[in-house]
């Protein structure tokens, strides 16, 4: 792993970075110091110790989309390749080889969830279903709709915006305010390593539980009950 690393004013000078907290952009500075080649950080919580730094900071990293956080308390900078570029002869892949099949690159270098490639499915399963398509056997909107019908919500990436639509429409609130308890959702078990077994049932409860409390302030404040 390199002993230096770059940082690109295209990023560190945004407004977007310059309004967090300096408390927050000196942590960010410190985890892409320590990150491997790949910009992956395994121990954010022991720099954040190192570093005088509070959890409250990695929250607004990873909020403002700064870092990328894994289930298993990894993260990841999000803009890594943007600031770095290391040489072939210098470089040694990251350890965290699972993770980085769940990231990919746009076309800006930086790094994205790559939703497409996080499935239940498993590979043997894929292949039968496929060959039955081309054999004419089923139809491939079926197959999606089998495949959905058994997606298990295992994973806190397997959410789609169709899935937060429902939701929303379920409960009856904005999609806006499903999608901002979905961030949150992202945020607390990036940052404690909650697992679900099934994510769409808590984002669910989770909407529920808020909506409910929101209209019991509406009422306590005598402001008229009607939606979010």
């Amino acid at each position: 792993m390199a002993n230096r690393r770059m940082f690109s004013l295209k990023i560190i000078d945004t407004d977007l970075f310059l309004d967090m907290p300096t408390s927050s952009r000196l942590l960010y500075f410190d985890l892409s110091m320590r990150a491997d080649d790949d910009g992956f950080v395994s121990s954010p919580k022991k720099i954040i110790k190192m570093t005088g730094a509070s959890e409250d900071d990695l929250k607004i990293l990873i909020v403002k989309k700064f870092l990328i956080p894994f289930e298993n308390g990894v993260c990841v900078i999000k803009h890594w390749k943007i600031h770095n570029y290391i040489q072939k002869d210098r470089y040694s892949p990251t350890l965290y080889f699972e993770e980085k099949k769940e990231l990919k690159t746009n076309k800006d270098n930086s790094y994205q969830v790559d939703t497409q490639c996080i499935q239940d499915v498993s590979k043997m399963d894929t292949q039968v279903r496929l060959g039955k398509v081309r054999k004419g056997k089923v139809r491939l909107g079926k197959v999606k709709e089998e495949e959905t019908k058994k997606k298990k919500f295992s994973s806190i990436n397997d959410l789609k915006d169709f899935d937060l639509k429902e939701i929303a429409e379920k409960l009856g609130t904005p999609i806006k305010f499903v999608e901002s308890k979905y961030e949150d959702m992202q945020l607390y078990c990036g940052s404690r390593g909650k697992k679900y077994k099934n994510y769409k049932m808590a984002l669910q409860a989770w909407c529920k539980k808020d909506a409910i409390k929101i209209k019991q302030d509406q009422i306590i404040k005598g402001v008229k009950i009607g939606k979010i």
